[in-house]
């Protein structure tokens, strides 16, 4: 129905044509004709501008609502589309008094025709850009935000996405403050994934549960299109619906599909050194150098090849062990040397210290006296001709860096590496012959493997073996408190100390227990310190790389085949070697490269995707269910791998990077997607450490236990269900977070 008249009660606007009330009003009067929570209003129709009685009629108007705080706010008939929403585009009014409508109504009209809207409306296909205005009721807002009823980033139609703020939603909504996160799943469960900027609550779980099934509501009505909501809560706890309109730009859904048969896992080998998507030219050079450099180590010291699969799956790193068959078997018994191979994978865990004096002390010999010093001598040369070498020359460098280091990564899986092996028969042991001698409480078998080295970040430990993280050296430094850090290392050797006593006054009367148990407490001792070193000096090689990243990037901007020096790394390594040879116009997605890696980077990626082989199973669930207490798991807590035993409280602090580091206070719980070598300074400040991604040989855990803190790894999503200011108690021992009941929880 087409209308002539100034003024429409938002009641009666459901029957009226949209060209004369605009989109925004076209879908209020819908939904509030369907029974939806909107609160009562007028919308003033071209029409109006006409009538020089405006200003008065909409005074009595307002009056006849009830309310003396008013909404002004723009109608466009183009506004709201599925393929064009004008968001934030018109004006809008708030807290307006009846006396004031006329006037507010009329700027609200003039706005349509800004510079900023009539180039939108002109970039989307120009059109009719008649318009209305809505006025409404203002609701008395304890808090308010928006809905999205798909994953705004991953485009996932099963999570609904609410984000709040105290208050009037208007600085959320013109972009001037960020707001608190939740996210719901279709079952209803809710989870704060992000805290607002200033740490304090606003909405509740019920809140949130209520906020998102409102806006599953508004997409159901409109054919389950996914819909852009915002809304507020009023003083009386009704959640009233302010507006709905279409998602428009909705990424498509992330797929999470294993790229081949087996089990693909994101925590495995080289993917703890890589906690989030990795940028292109690290994806197609130097990830296959370190992956082949890798393979190059195995056939020198085993007389095999048998590669790891790997792949990217939207950015993030998998890595899958070899499918087993016949034929592999076959070549890796004929040519392989068997004995290595058995003693190095399987007879560790079962007798270390045989294993040891059978084949490891040879391979670590190896290590520290050709690979060692070959790669270090290396790394040195390559530091000092690096500032000044030729394009050409920087690449070889690479090459030989890449290759070098992958070399040194099969050291630490096959020497280092045998550490957790040994570690899980040592827990055995002590499970089996010193029950309640180590208290899972103080430690567990943990408590023997303190205070053996002293952890610190050397100049070259990373935040990510993706050349494009800074390392530590070119962060700002964590001023350390060497006298606490002395007086730690000095108690853990006294931790120690006094555990290895009692283990052995509890052994004393049973001679061949306690001499088993002094050859397992040496060898894990041992290989506690080979594990550490190895993994401290892996990446020697990554400030030097990025001075070759640095300089050839530098190369290609100097050229004009780049823009900035720093684009060099969302380019392929086929592109930079044709702009090296002078051809560079192959290298056009650069920016559409770095935004889809910013995307990636922010996707919550599973931990394991695809099913282990039947023959093989899951190696790492495995050793997690070795390490784990058979406890019972509290309803609503985090669970993942129980990596540095013992308990704590604290506050939790979420760390995304290095910009988090100096607000970081001692006592905090460090809650962290991964931790990385860089981070090592953090360690000697937090009350325990909780993470995404990581194993029990990851550097969290490595780590956490030499400094005698309780670590959980593995759980997957524990930096969107924590956040920052809650108090949580932290078990090492069972791998489970739970929130303190002393806390004060936004989710109850």
């Amino acid at each position: 129905m087409r209308t002539s008249r100034p003024l429409v009660a938002l009641a009666d606007a459901e029957a009226v044509d949209r060209t004369m009330l605009g989109g925004k009003a076209t879908v209020l009067a819908e939904l509030l004709a369907a029974g939806f929570p909107v609160p009562p209003g007028i919308v003033v129709t071209a029409a109006g501008l006409d009538d020089p009685d405006l200003g008065p009629k909409l005074a009595a108007a307002a009056n006849r609502m009830g309310s003396g705080r008013l909404a002004v706010r723009s109608s466009g008939i183009a506004e709201d589309l599925p393929d064009a929403s004008y968001a934030g585009l018109y004006e809008t009014y708030l807290n307006v008094s009846p006396t004031e409508l006329g006037d507010a109504v009329r700027r609200c009209f003039a706005a349509a025709a800004s510079e900023r809207v009539t180039a939108y409306h002109d970039r989307h296909g120009g059109g009719p850009t008649a318009m209305a205005v809505l006025v409404q009721a203002m609701v008395d807002a304890v808090c308010a935000g928006v809905a999205f009823t798909a994953h705004p980033v991953t485009g996932d139609l099963d999570q609904t996405v609410v984000t709040a703020v105290a208050g009037l939603g208007d600085p959320l909504v013109s972009g001037e403050t960020t707001g608190e996160e939740w996210t719901a799943t279709v079952d209803d469960a809710v989870t704060m994934t992000s805290p607002g900027p200033d740490d304090k609550p606003v909405l509740t779980s019920v809140q949130a549960a209520a906020v998102a099934k409102l806006a599953r509501r508004v997409a159901h009505r409109y054919c389950d299109r996914p819909q852009d909501i915002e809304w507020a809560i009023d003083h009386d706890g009704t959640v009233w619906l302010l507006q709905a309109r279409p998602m428009t730009a909705l990424p498509q859904p992330v797929s999470w599909t294993p790229p081949g048969p087996g089990l693909w896992m994101r925590n495995f080998r080289l993917g703890e050194w890589l906690p989030e998507a990795v940028t292109p030219l690290f994806a197609t050079w130097l990830l296959p150098a370190l992956e082949n450099g890798y393979l190059n180590g195995m056939q020198a010291t085993v007389d095999v090849r048998v590669p790891f699969r790997y792949a990217l799956v939207n950015g993030w790193y998998y890595n899958a062990t070899p499918i087993p068959s016949l034929r592999l078997l076959a070549r890796t018994l004929l040519h392989g040397r068997v004995r290595i191979l058995y003693n190095a994978l399987i007879r560790v865990g079962r007798d270390p210290a045989a294993a040891d004096q059978a084949v490891l002390a040879d391979l670590e010999r190896q290590w520290r006296e050709k690979q060692a010093p070959r790669y270090r001598q290396l790394v040195a040369t390559a530091a000092a001709e690096a500032d000044t070498a030729a394009p050409q020359r920087l690449t070889e460098l690479v090459n030989d860096l890449g290759r070098e280091a992958g070399i040194w990564l099969w050291y630490l899986a096959i020497v280092g590496g045998s550490a957790w092996k040994m570690e899980a028969r040592l827990t055995r042991f002590s499970r089996d012959h010193l029950d309640g001698v180590l208290p899972d409480s103080d430690g567990g078998i943990h408590m023997l493997l303190r205070g053996l080295t002293t952890p610190a970040a050397a100049a070259h430990a990373v935040q990510s073996v993706d050349w494009y993280h800074p390392v530590a050296d070119e962060l700002p430094a964590i001023a350390p408190n060497e006298e606490s850090a002395v007086r730690r290392h000095d108690d853990l050797i006294q931790q120690r100390n006094t555990a290895e006593l009692r283990c052995r006054h509890t052994l004393a009367d049973q001679p061949r227990l306690l001499a088993e148990f002094d050859r397992l407490l040496r060898v894990n001792q041992r290989y506690a310190v080979i594990r550490e070193e190895q993994a401290r000096d892996f990446t020697l090689a990554w400030p030097t790389l990025r001075t070759c990243l640095r300089r050839l990037g530098e190369h290609l901007a100097d050229t004009g085949a780049i823009d900035l020096p720093d684009h060099v790394h969302f380019c392929t390594h086929d592109e930079l070697t044709a702009a090296l040879a002078g051809d560079a116009s192959r290298i056009n997605e650069v920016d559409t490269r770095h935004d889809t890696w910013q995307w990636q980077r922010r996707l919550a990626a599973p931990l394991t995707l695809g099913r282990p082989p039947r023959l093989v199973g899951d190696v790492i669930d495995r050793a997690v269910q070795q390490a784990r207490d058979a406890s019972q798991t509290p309803p609503g807590a985090l669970v993942g791998h129980p990596a540095s035993a013992g308990r704590a409280t604290g506050q939790v602090h979420i760390v995304h990077g290095p910009d988090d580091f100096a607000d970081f206070a001692d006592g905090n719980v460090l809650v962290a997607k991964a931790t990385a070598p860089a981070w090592t300074p953090l360690f000697a400040r937090a009350a325990a450490v909780v993470t995404d991604g990581g194993t029990l040989a990851a550097h969290a855990s490595l780590v956490a236990r030499e400094y005698g803190i309780p670590a959980v790894v593995g759980t997957g999503d524990a930096t969107r269900r924590l956040h920052t200011g809650q108090l949580v108690t932290v078990d090492g021992t069972t791998g489970v977070v739970t929130l303190d009941p002393r806390t004060a929880d936004p989710q109850q």
